[in-house]
């Protein structure tokens, strides 16, 4: 219901990347238009047209494949009958939920790293090169996606170690080693841009250092314990149904992996270098390995004839709690870009009145930033989506000399002349210059206020009592 809502300001970079592969722009951060994702909505704005419904719907159908693939993960790690329990408890995630319409790459992430676990799995299972090939291709594909998802190979190494180690399989040693060996020389293009970014990932860092409890939060571990405490007393309640067998310790490896594996290397990465990357999306491979591993936890509590009345239940569940019944058309993000724009035109916004607007990109900042460069590009292309009226004034994410010598400039050439100026930009930065303007001595008497509530997004009329 939230596909038609308005783009977040990283959806915006997609619809540009999009519309414009090769803008000269992308030199402050070349890794943005890299990902292979970006086929996926081109293709679809030229059959359904440019719109954030068509922009949206790849992420909504490979979320839809990537249920598929998890159901069928479940039922060969843990039980046939564990199979809809895993798909609704990934349902029950929001984080799932907000991937799955969300115009990024992340969707196709959790796809591509489902599908991978699933093929090394009946790899192992039935030595097939068909599969070890597919393993091969989607392993390969997954750095490709997105830069941050490189500590999901470690799931990987666990898991092939201790198949092999307990030699359960027919896939010999050196059989895995030629096939890792190749996935290293079809990643290392990927890891050398991966490291290249490295060099400079201070400078495109959006986060603070984590603390421990955003490590507890990224983990859910309340969400964990409580379904392994109502798996147990259901466990308690149904003594006559059989029990299901605990999963090989292979498959439990792989499960907690697949869980824990991703938030808590770019936890430790981030507290090493610091450079955050602890930022939720970028570890977003790793939702469905929470459902997983909660089910590989807690299967042996589980009566045989109990997985699918829990999975019907659990499903009713989600739609009665996370749906949102209270409104028709649900915004997808708490951003109101195109609201925000609308209200600039409803409070009096013409061709001639100045429109300030704070970048919301860490990367514009000088150099890449100058009073002189005022073209619409990466760096501003949420304005291109959600243009209000008025004359575009493009300013810093943050505050300097060079900005504020720039901004005291236009008192005299734009904002007194006009006797108001809006401010069009994210909360994060609005406020900031909203104050800096009522300050100076040349706007004595001016006041500013709010055009609204926006969510992320702030709108501020600056005017001439």
């Amino acid at each position: 219901m939230a596909l038609p809502s308005g783009f977040w300001v990283d959806e915006s970079v997609t619809a540009f990347v999009v519309t414009h592969p090769r803008d000269p722009s992308f030199a402050v951060a070349p890794q943005v238009p890299q990902s292979i994702y970006y086929w996926l909505p081109r293709a679809a704005v030229r059959l359904i047209g440019d719109s954030e419904m068509a922009y949206r719907m790849p992420s909504l159908l490979l979320s839809l494949l990537s249920l598929w693939v998890i159901g069928r993960l479940a039922a060969r790690l843990i039980h046939p009958e564990a199979a809809w329990l895993a798909v609704f408890v990934c349902l029950s995630l929001r984080a799932f939920n907000f991937e799955a319409i969300d115009a990024r790459p992340y969707a196709l992430g959790i796809l591509i790293a489902s599908a991978s676990l699933w093929f090394v799995v009946r790899w192992f299972d039935d030595a097939r090169w068909v599969d070890a090939f597919l393993f091969l291709l989607s392993a390969a594909l997954l750095w490709r996606a997105q830069l941050v998802f490189w500590p999901f190979y470690f799931v990987y190494a666990g898991y092939s170690t201790v198949r092999l180690w307990r030699r359960d399989t027919r896939v010999g040693f050196l059989r895995v080693a030629f096939v890792f060996a190749l996935l290293a020389l079809l990643l290392a293009p990927a890891a050398l841009d991966a490291y290249s970014l490295f060099r400079e990932a201070k400078a495109h860092a959006i986060a603070d250092l984590p603390a421990w409890r955003d490590l507890a939060q990224a983990l859910k571990l309340p969400f964990a314990g409580c379904c392994l405490a109502a798996m147990a007393i259901l466990g308690g309640a149904v003594r006559k149904s059989p029990r299901t067998p605990r999963p090989d310790a292979g498959s439990l490896l792989l499960c907690l992996t697949w869980w824990l594996a991703a938030p808590l290397i770019l936890f430790c990465f981030s507290w090493v270098t610091g450079a955050s990357v602890f930022v939720p999306r970028y570890f977003s491979e790793a939702i469905p390995g929470i459902a997983m591993a909660v089910l590989a936890l807690g299967a042996a509590w589980m009566p045989l004839a109990a997985w699918r009345p829990a999975a019907a239940l659990f499903g009713v569940g989600v739609l009665m709690v996370l749906g949102d019944w209270t409104h028709p058309w649900p915004a997808h993000a708490h951003s109101g870009w195109r609201e925000a724009a609308q209200s600039v035109r409803a409070s009096g916004g013409t061709p001639a009145i100045p429109v300030l607007c704070p970048s919301p990109f860490i990367e514009a900042q000088s150099p890449a930033w100058t009073p002189n460069r005022q073209t619409l590009d990466f760096l501003s292309c949420h304005l291109l989506r959600y243009r209000p009226p008025g004359r575009l004034i493009l300013l810093p994410f943050k505050s300097s000399p060079e900005a504020e010598a720039f901004a005291r400039r236009l008192l005299y050439s734009s904002i007194r002349p006009a006797g108001r100026v809006f401010l069009y930009g994210a909360d994060m930065n609005v406020p900031f210059w909203r104050d800096w303007l009522l300050k100076q001595p040349e706007l004595a008497g001016w006041r500013g206020r709010s055009l609204g509530e926006f969510g992320d997004v702030d709108a501020v009329l600056v005017e001439a009592p």
